[in-house]
């Protein structure tokens, strides 16, 4: 995955147009990456899955 990707990944995540987004293993890093960049980081949550993945989803609310 690359950065590029990553961002659009958040870009889809933030407006809506993908509620549900699962990273495998291999791409989490470089994901993560460019996710804690992000002004509104604390609206994204992650969810660690059985295999390795993460899924993440965009909350209106920030998490605390």
């Amino acid at each position: 995955m690359t950065a590029e990707e990553a961002v659009q990944l958040i870009e889809n995540l933030r407006n809506g147009s993908t509620k549900l987004l699962k990273i495998q293993q291999k791409d989490f890093l470089q994901f993560r990456q460019e996710l804690i960049n992000q002004p509104d980081f604390k609206h994204f949550r992650g969810i660690a899955k059985h295999g390795g993945h993460t899924e993440y989803e965009y909350m209106k609310t920030p998490r605390s």
